[in-house]
């Protein structure tokens, strides 16, 4: 982010793998005006990279071994089902921590959040940003704490991939999930990341130039398999045997850009009426950033949630 550029709020930098391709480190999409069919994100969806310097008092580190690099999980003991807070792009831990120990005390349930690969106290692994990598290294500390069952995911942004495909691949330990303007299978067509892509090439190239800082190091490593990853990902179905309660946000990740903004909120229905036991609800006044923004009405639909399947 440029020296000369004015602050941005801290929590205004949760990226879905979407914004980090529009918007990224605080920098606008430019779109030229001879472009104008190219997706605009909101100026409002980001700030400078985590640091991962803090947590909510109360938890406790773990440090587990997941295929050769460390993760780093932050875990509140407590009974019942297993809440896991999964952050968007960009975004380690340390975004849920006001958020924590209110579930906590209201449910009594076991709390954790962690950092994904190279953001907060985890070690980066080198190369393309990889879902199913993710995917691992969530199962692989889950199992080293003992969770095999009960989760209820809480996946805002870009987690909203690892959701789905951890669920997929692990029912039997997702017992429900709460979907936080997350990036969701149908949202991805062909047409959809042509647009993502074109939109956001002059932000990957000036990344490109200072590879150094962690905003520039994940928007490098989502560009470069991009188009090949979310394909793949529109492809995906989540096992109807896991309940989803969806919150979109009334501005979406494209406040600036109906056109995406409407296709990001039909992808969410479309998703929903899949399946019997899946919800969609609005956060209204909220833009992408909704734990921060609405922070009550998602704890209510997490402890909703809870309270269903506990």
């Amino acid at each position: 982010m440029s020296r000369t550029r004015p602050p941005r709020r801290r929590t205004r930098r949760a990226l879905s793998a979407v914004a980090l391709l529009a918007v990224t480190a605080g920098i606008v999409t430019a779109c030229g005006e001879e472009d104008s069919a190219a997706p605009k994100a909101s100026p409002k969806a980001v700030a400078p990279a985590s640091s991962g310097a803090g947590q909510a008092d109360g938890s406790k580190l773990r440090m587990i071994d997941s295929g050769g690099h460390r993760v780093a999980f932050h875990i509140t003991a407590g009974h019942g089902p297993v809440i896991v807070l999964d952050s968007g792009g960009g975004e380690d831990s340390s975004y849920w921590k006001e958020m924590v120990p209110r579930l906590h005390a209201d449910t009594g349930a076991t709390v954790i959040t962690y950092d994904r690969a190279g953001l907060g106290r985890s070690e980066a692994v080198p190369g393309p940003w990889d879902v199913e990598g993710a995917v691992g290294d969530l199962k692989t500390g889950l199992t080293e704490l003992g969770v095999t069952k009960g989760v209820i995911l809480v996946s805002h942004s870009q987690a909203g991939e690892v959701a789905t495909y951890f669920t997929k691949e692990n029912p039997e330990v997702a017992s429900g999930s709460v979907l936080v303007d997350a990036n969701l299978p149908p949202f991805f067509t062909d047409e959809e990341i042509a647009r993502l892509v074109a939109a956001s090439r002059p932000e990957v190239d000036a990344a490109k130039k200072d590879p150094t800082t962690p905003a520039n190091r994940q928007l490098i490593a989502t560009a470069e398999n991009f188009t090949t990853a979310h394909q793949a990902y529109n492809k995906v179905s989540w096992p109807e045997s896991v309940p989803a309660d969806v919150i979109v946000s009334e501005k979406t990740p494209f406040d600036g850009s109906p056109e995406d903004a409407q296709r990001w909120r039909a992808a969410a229905a479309s998703f929903v009426r899949q399946a019997p036991n899946r919800t969609l609800v609005t956060a209204t006044g909220s833009s992408h950033d909704v734990p921060k923004d609405r922070p009550d009405f998602v704890v209510e639909r997490i402890e909703q949630m809870v309270s269903a399947q506990g």
